[in-house]
């Protein structure tokens, strides 16, 4: 039974991608949801293929299986329409990169618990390279003497939370911007560093750089793209962002190629109090960053930013938005620096979700700021796939957003969660909106223009020219934020970004709550 002391669903989706192009040779099968290929045909996958194709809500589309039993050449999955359905074994576990691509595979499913861990790794990679995603049954599901079913794989269905479809936007394509180049990825050992480390590795870079100050970070990220962790790899590289030396000096050691930079101080009401820390790593830290590549000749190098970015009015918002100036003043450098805005991620550490877990196992109501607070999520595999197409489109300069559709209203999202977790009736206590939040964000600022890309759902906006002049004054605010003149800092942030001002207090009485109240 899913436990709200550990928000994650049981899925551990190691990659969320889909196949650009379909077969003609696809197998035909009608319905809607992702085309799912099921690995292992024995008495779980079957369970499963059949859960899913009754219960359409999970957006998954069985197509057929992979097995390595020779005996097995179907399954059959009755079912409303067809009571002799027959999913067919497609071939063997070591078929995955011709099956897929002959049927247009968007979802591998692992349904053999107890499968290898190397094992597992081989498949995962593989289909990362396909641009397809991973999703796996538990290994303790094989103790258990019961069918399995859809649930077991997914609790929680994603879809309903975010009010739309999740989607699916890896490409095959990347893999020619990431394989055989060497990678580097600051912030990897948090939650969108961490996943977008597995992704990269599936598409076979020639090294793997993985930046993050905190060594546990690294032992437990190495433990789960490796299997193992030594620690005794030149691909785990403990340095802070901050500190310029240090990065210029590993820029030069291990010349990355490509640079995917995750590494940030990401909580708005913790960077309110302190708005010089926040300078100091996600602009500095930015800059420093893109110092070293220039200096280097890096090819790539996309910037994690957030739609608080977009005409902000938090030190969070500032911070992202200087730092995707300092990114987008450099698009005639010989390589391409480009930024994707972010909203909120389910899944990430200190996310909703994870709030609203840790809430209702503590027994007491769920704190939301306003009634009316509405925000845009996202899932992790969502966040990572629009990092990895936006380095392959980029041309310099450009701030990607993903289409997520209309914003979600907070108590809508958390009424529907305890729905879920089998909770109901779960009393909200409203805490009122705190300085820096907005009861509404935007994906693009009042004055920026959206671009359409080759990918339906994802747009673009390019540098205002006249707001790069703030670059030039970033010395400024450095000197304020290394002797934490808190009054400087937010002065200066709101000379180098004209508009940006701190919101009027919520009209709703803010009651006193002992849980947290981040949304």
């Amino acid at each position: 039974m899913w436990s709200v002391h550990d928000p994650r669903p049981i899925t551990l989706p190691l990659t969320e991608g889909g196949l650009m192009g379909r077969s003609s040779a696809a197998t035909d099968v009608s319905g809607a949801g992702l085309r799912t290929l099921v690995v292992g045909a024995g008495s779980a996958g079957s369970a499963l293929a059949r859960d899913l194709l009754r219960t359409p809500d999970f957006g998954l589309r069985p197509i057929g299986f992979l097995d390595d039993d020779p005996d097995k050449d179907g399954v059959r999955v009755a079912d409303a329409d067809n009571p002799q359905h027959l999913l067919p074994v497609l071939g063997g576990l070591d078929a995955l990169t011709d099956v897929a691509l002959e049927h247009g595979i968007e979802v591998v499913v692992l349904a053999i618990p107890g499968l290898p861990h190397e094992e597992f790794r081989k498949i995962a990679a593989g289909a990362a390279a396909l641009g397809a995603a991973v999703r796996y049954l538990p290994s303790f599901l094989v103790a258990l003497r019961r069918d399995v079913v859809g649930s077991d794989m997914r609790m929680l269905d994603v879809n309903r939370l975010i009010g739309r479809q999740e989607l699916h936007v890896v490409s095959a394509s990347v893999r020619e911007v990431i394989a055989g180049r060497r990678v580097l990825i600051t912030g990897a050992g948090g939650s969108i560093g961490s996943e977008l480390c597995r992704q990269v590795y599936g598409f076979g870079p020639s090294r793997m750089y993985m930046l993050d100050h905190d060594e546990s970070n690294l032992h437990r990220l190495q433990l789960d793209v490796w299997g193992e962790a030594l620690l005794d790899d030149e691909s785990l590289v403990i340095a802070d962002i901050r500190d310029r030396p240090r990065i210029e000096q590993l820029f030069h050691e291990l010349k990355p190629e490509v640079v995917f930079h995750a590494a940030a101080h990401k909580h708005l009401p913790l960077l309110e109090r302190h708005p010089c820390e926040a300078v100091k790593s996600n602009v500095l830290g930015t800059e420093n960053l893109v110092r070293a590549a220039l200096d280097i000749g890096v090819e790539r190098f996309v910037l994690i930013s957030t739609d608080k970015a977009a005409d902000p009015v938090s030190v969070l918002g500032a911070t992202k938005r200087l730092a995707e100036l300092i990114v987008q003043a450099n698009t005639q450098a010989p390589g391409v620096f480009a930024g994707v805005r972010f909203g909120n991620v389910l899944g990430s550490r200190g996310s909703l979700l994870s709030v609203l877990a840790e809430q209702l196992r503590a027994g007491g109501p769920v704190t939301v700021t306003h009634p009316d607070v509405t925000r845009f999520f996202m899932t992790i595999e969502e966040a990572v796939g629009l990092v990895l197409e936006a380095g392959r489109m980029a041309q310099g300069g450009e701030i990607f957003v993903l289409d997520m559709g209309e914003p979600v209203r907070i108590v809508d999202l958390v009424h529907k969660f305890a729905e879920q977790v089998n909770l109901p009736d779960v009393p909200i206590r409203f805490t009122g909106l705190r300085p820096g939040e907005k009861l509404n964000e935007a994906l693009f600022a009042a004055g920026e223009e959206r671009l359409p890309t080759e990918h339906r759902r994802i747009q673009a906006t390019v540098p205002p020219g006249q707001a790069l002049d703030a670059v030039v004054r970033l010395p400024e605010l450095y000197e304020a934020a290394a002797v934490n003149d808190t009054k400087a800092v937010r002065a200066l942030l709101s000379e180098l970004l004209p508009g940006y001002t701190t919101p009027a207090p919520s009209a709703v009485e803010v009651v006193s709550a002992p849980y947290p109240d981040d949304f």
